[in-house]
């Protein structure tokens, strides 16, 4: 086997693997209309009896009988086929919905083969308008609503084409409004289906989230907080140069404390990947030195969205921390302007003299163009710099809104 086939066959395999986790954790089934698929499965094995009867109270009417069984052998292998194709997850049920439309079509217009004039325009087709309805069912279930009415109207109108019953008044006849009716409600119930099956597994991924979080809060609360205290007054009691280190570690203290306070906020502005919250991202950046401001409501955008502005954030307020000179302070804003978002990064430091950035950029260095610029850049977004010596730097990052929209970048 190639490559490429080695490869598809890990990706099924893990597909596979995640369904069965996802039962394991939640009790219910991976797929969200496979209730609606075995429920499909009864319905044809109990139209298969009504057609069966149906056969034997009115083969005696047809002109070809032996033709007539045939065709009714091919409706009873076919609907054990299918039934039995639709409970192997393998097996691509397109397929099966595309031979049931063929197979009805096929068995309605047969009809005429196997019975005289009289006899099919004043009764049912071959097998039967109930037994029809496995392909509407089927069709409503695997596309929604819209095909199913399309596929219900469709064998309606060749049943009663067939039984040159059409008309523009179907008011009288039962056959279009009730198939029509099958494929919307079935098709809404699939489409229901599948999207509370989606919010079923953002919830369980965010409870799963919650839970690591609170476990990953324990053991730093536990281990390292108890540490980097230790250090710091330990440091501050020896003095000298333990003087920096216990300030340093005091400050990883608080950012830790504070990453832990916002934990609870993180995860319920968490929406299973498809968006999170921007403030506590930015929130778990304030230092002794550093204030963070952000709107009180959430400012939701993408995941990766997301992450990147707070990595552009943190490098600024890094190159603060090295270049900025002791003990200045920076300042982080986070504006939700509807059409656009704004963050600030702002320093009371040394500043950046003139040409210096491109300097450290021909040097090598690529903080500013790379991990700063080229992040916000990349998101569609521009990043602004006023800077002058002694009189601090500041960065203003601009997003426009449609480039955070939720979902854009799942």
């Amino acid at each position: 086997m190639n490559q490429q086939g080695r490869g598809e066959r890990r990706l099924h395999r893990g597909r596979e693997r995640r369904k069965l986790n996802l039962r394991a954790v939640t009790g219910v089934e991976a797929d969200p209309v496979a209730p609606l698929w075995r429920a499909s499965q009864a319905f044809r094995l109990l139209t298969l009896v009504y057609a069966a009867s149906y056969q034997f109270s009115v083969v005696d009417n047809y002109t070809n009988q032996r033709l007539a069984w045939f065709f009714f052998a091919l409706m009873a292998v076919w609907t054990g086929v299918s039934a039995l194709a639709l409970s192997i997850d393998s097996v691509p049920r397109w397929w099966i919905v595309v031979a049931d439309q063929v197979i009805v079509a096929g068995l309605m217009l047969a009809t005429k083969l196997v019975a005289d004039h009289d006899w099919y325009t004043s009764n049912q087709t071959l097998p039967t308008t109930l037994w029809g309805a496995n392909a509407v069912l089927s069709a409503a279930i695997l596309c929604g609503p819209w095909i199913g009415v399309v596929s219900g109207l469709a064998v309606a109108l060749l049943s009663l084409g067939v039984q040159e019953r059409i008309t523009l008044e179907l008011g009288g006849d039962a056959t279009v409004p009730m198939l029509v009716s099958v494929g919307l409600a079935i098709g809404l119930a699939s489409s229901a289906a599948t999207r509370a099956h989606g919010q079923l597994e953002r919830a369980v991924r965010l409870a799963a989230a919650t839970e690591e979080r609170e476990r990953l809060a324990r053991e730093v609360h536990d281990g390292v907080l108890q540490v980097l205290a230790y250090v710091q007054r330990r440091g501050a009691e020896i003095g000298g140069p333990a003087a920096e280190l216990a300030a340093k570690a005091g400050e990883q203290e608080v950012a830790l404390r504070m990453l832990i306070s916002e934990q609870g906020a993180g995860a319920e502005s968490d929406a299973g990947g498809g968006a999170i919250d921007l403030c506590p991202l930015l929130r778990s950046q304030a230092r002794p030195l550093v204030a963070v401001s952000t709107p009180a409501d959430p400012v939701l955008v993408g995941r990766f969205i997301g992450t990147e502005l707070a990595a552009a954030v943190a490098t600024a307020l890094s190159n603060v921390e090295l270049h900025a000179g002791a003990g200045a302070k920076a300042y982080v804003l986070l504006e939700d302007m509807g059409s656009e978002i704004i963050l600030s990064v702002r320093d009371d430091g040394s500043g950046i003299a003139a040409g210096r950035l491109a300097e450290a950029e021909a040097e090598g260095r690529l903080g500013v163009s790379k991990s700063i610029c080229g992040r916000v850049e990349a998101l569609g977004g521009t990043a602004t710099l006023v800077t002058e010596p002694g009189g601090g730097t500041e960065w203003e990052f601009t997003v426009p809104r449609e480039t955070t929209d939720i979902g854009k970048h799942r």
